[in-house]
């Protein structure tokens, strides 16, 4: 029977207590790891911006609602030492920081999209069920 689970969790069973590697392919562990940074709420948001073009960081801030300028400042670098985003300083005063998705980053965008566009979609039937809930689980 699948019951949807991809493998144990990161359990230590290599040298050093360290998560044994998956043989012939990387450690589900760090699948993991990957996968957390880019399906993050912000870096989704981000990677989808950024399927449009370059945009500079003031760009970013402004058009990610609710997001504060450390969250993307961490969600950015994150996304840059992963490779799916490239970070451009120009020299000038004051200096432009402008970021871009790289060519990897860029085939991230049908599957950001697609889930944006099922959020989009079902945002009405999200929303019904979570006032349903809610009125279920109110405190008397």
């Amino acid at each position: 029977m699948d019951t949807g689970r991809v493998g144990p969790a990161c359990e230590p069973s290599g040298p050093a207590g360290e998560p044994a590697p998956a043989a012939g392919g990387p450690s589900p562990c760090r699948a993991r790891e990957v996968l957390r940074r880019v399906g993050d709420k912000w870096s989704v948001l981000a990677i989808d911006l950024l399927g449009q073009g370059t945009m500079r960081f003031t760009e970013l801030h402004r058009a990610i609602d609710g997001i504060t300028a450390r969250m993307l400042t961490v969600t950015l670098r994150g996304l840059e030492r992963d490779g799916i985003v490239t970070r451009t300083i120009h020299p000038v005063i004051p200096p432009r920081v402008e970021y871009t998705l790289t060519p990897m980053g860029r085939t991230l965008l049908d599957t950001i999209g697609q889930l944006v566009n099922w959020t989009d979609t079902h945002l009405p039937e999200i929303q019904a069920a979570q006032a349903a809930y809610d009125a279920k689980h109110a405190s008397p």
